[in-house]
């Protein structure tokens, strides 16, 4: 058999073999996603362990400064174990506070919310079905929306979604499972570990990337990855900080005007603000209809006067404290970023979408940067 004979029958061998394993991989598609599926499974720990390092990362680095500098040797010496421990006891001192005093206001406040849903529900039927003929609501045939209502009998589905002893029968049967007890001690002791070896793991990584890389592309890669991290970090820290002060001050606020469900209202009002623009809206027209059920017009129309205000002042003043740095987004980009990320992604594109197209923005700024210099370069040398 001759080299071209030899080239012929390899080159239908190499086919023949492709063929079955595209048509092995095509048959046994399922089976692969659930692989893959459950490797994700195995490495979610490892993922939220990278996150709660990532998110403890900046104080630690703080404190463990602060005792580096410290006169006291012993402080000094461990300064980076000692900045771990008590980062980790200021976080669970704040989940304590949160679960003592916070969470149970807002459980009761549900649980209320959820027993007196069809009183409301009977009560705007009621007022719908009484509207004088002369009024805005009758003569945009508010009516047949009624009778719409009435025919799907909301309450009942609203009682059966939220069916207290369903949801508590979850709640107990997702806390017992060990899965979930093992994922949250792996993660807590992975994070811990991350945050002691960080130097050795970023040096890891530099000196992988040299390895891999010319100096040029090394330092784009650094570069980008300090960015990265500089817009993220600041995004995930400032967001999760305003949720908790536009919550309490917001609670404040309601509870000083009487509202019920203030608490409720308060901290919904504060996680609905980490999505820009949109999560405002939506937690105000809820907050809004909410009061109106429970209060009358009056308190509602005062409700949306002094969430608007407190709104405001967040987006103009304390928002921007906390931002520091600004991630130089318009708010046609930031609402583009949000509707693109939850149309693919749902709520966490959402809350990902203005980090995410603040990055693309600062790569895209650069390469025309790039671009016009070197064509400057060029119109120059000839």
């Amino acid at each position: 058999m001759n080299n071209k004979e030899w080239k012929r029958w390899l080159f239908w061998f190499s086919f023949a073999v492709a063929a079955i394993v595209v048509y092995k991989t095509i048959d046994s598609v399922e089976e692969i996603f659930t692989a893959i599926g459950k490797f994700f499974d195995l490495l979610m720990p490892f993922l939220m362990a990278f996150l709660v390092a990532y998110i403890l990362h900046i104080p630690c680095r703080g404190i463990e400064k602060k005792f580096k500098s410290a006169k006291f040797k012993p402080l000094s010496k461990h300064a980076r174990g000692l900045s771990v421990l008590l980062v980790y006891i200021i976080t669970i001192l704040v989940i304590f506070v949160s679960f003592k005093f916070i969470l149970p206001s807002v459980s009761s406040s549900i649980m209320d919310l959820a027993n007196n849903i069809p009183n409301y529900y009977n009560n705007a039927i009621d007022f719908l079905n009484n509207l004088d003929e002369d009024s805005l609501l009758y003569k945009l045939n508010i009516k047949e929306y009624v009778g719409m209502l009435q025919d799907i009998r909301i309450e009942k589905e609203i009682i059966k979604w939220i069916n207290l002893e369903n949801i508590s029968s979850y709640i107990q049967g997702i806390v017992g499972a060990t899965n979930l007890v093992f994922d949250a001690f792996v993660t807590i002791v992975v994070s811990i570990y991350m945050l002691l070896e960080r130097s050795d793991i970023k040096s890891f990584l530099g000196n992988l990337s040299k390895a891999m890389f010319d100096k040029k592309t090394n330092d784009t890669i650094a570069k980008y990855y300090n960015k990265t991290n500089e817009i993220f970090y600041t995004f995930f820290t400032s967001q999760l900080i305003d949720v908790f002060i536009v919550g309490i001050i917001t609670s404040i606020a309601m509870s000083l005007m009487n509202v019920k469900y203030s608490v409720l209202l308060g901290f919904l009002i504060g996680t609905f603000n980490i999505i820009p623009y949109f999560g405002a809206i939506v937690a105000v027209i809820i907050a809004i209809i909410i009061t109106m059920f429970t209060g009358g017009f009056v308190k509602a129309a005062w409700v949306a006067l002094v969430v608007i205000i407190l709104q405001q002042i967040d987006a103009n003043i304390i928002n921007p404290r906390i931002l520091g740095t600004s991630l130089h987004l318009s708010p046609i980009l930031v609402i583009f970023a949000v509707t693109m990320g939850g149309a693919y992604f749902g709520p966490l594109g959402m809350f990902l979408g203005v980090p995410v197209c603040a990055l693309l923005k600062l790569i895209l700024v650069d390469f025309i940067n790039y671009q016009n210099n070197k064509k400057t370069m060029a119109n120059d040398e000839n």
